[in-house]
């Protein structure tokens, strides 16, 4: 249990630095989200329309029936999803902990699944944390993309991320799970 406890820990700082440089030193992330020169006068239109937070979805109806008739009338022209804040909060601390607690856990999972049959080889641990930030990317971001269309530039930094940190931590479960 203690190897166990040890080897989630390291693993989730592994994964959380990587986070952290991927977000903020790397370029990983650089063309994630675009830039518009325009943003003031979006934005003042969005807060003299908008009265709550959430996703908006445009151009979209009140029912789904109503929304099913409009998709029709939608092919080939502009939309637009755009996640709404009244007010930013731009603290760090708490989402700091709550991102680290999340890698824990997921570490922790990750360890359970790859000790079912025993302790894996370093190589059968890696290929299963690969495979796993590759399946969790694969579930949200590019389905993401699938169903809603999600840009490319906007999901790839996403598995550039899931890749490297989990293979990175496949690798120090490998060999943390085989040290004697």
């Amino acid at each position: 249990m203690k190897k166990w406890l040890i080897g989630s820990l390291v693993g989730a700082v592994i994964i959380f630095v990587w986070q952290a440089a991927s977000w903020m030193f790397l370029p990983t992330h650089a063309n994630s989200m675009k830039y518009t020169a325009n943003q003031d006068q979006i934005m003042s239109v969005l807060n003299s329309n908008l009265s709550e937070d959430g996703l908006y979805s445009m151009p979209s109806a009140p029912t789904k029936k109503e929304q099913q008739d409009m998709m029709k009338s939608m092919e080939g022209k502009p939309s637009a999803s755009v996640i709404y804040h009244k007010s930013t909060d731009t603290s760090m601390g708490m989402r700091m902990v709550r991102s680290f607690l999340v890698d824990v856990f997921l570490v922790i999972s990750l360890i359970y699944v790859l000790t079912r049959g025993g302790i894996p080889i370093a190589r059968r641990a890696f290929s299963g944390a690969v495979a796993l930030g590759l399946f969790s990317w694969l579930w949200s971001d590019y389905t993401g993309h699938i169903w809603f269309d999600l840009p490319w530039h906007m999901i790839i930094g996403d598995l550039w991320d899931s890749l490297i940190a989990w293979g990175l931590c496949g690798l120090w479960i490998g060999w943390w799970l085989n040290r004697k």
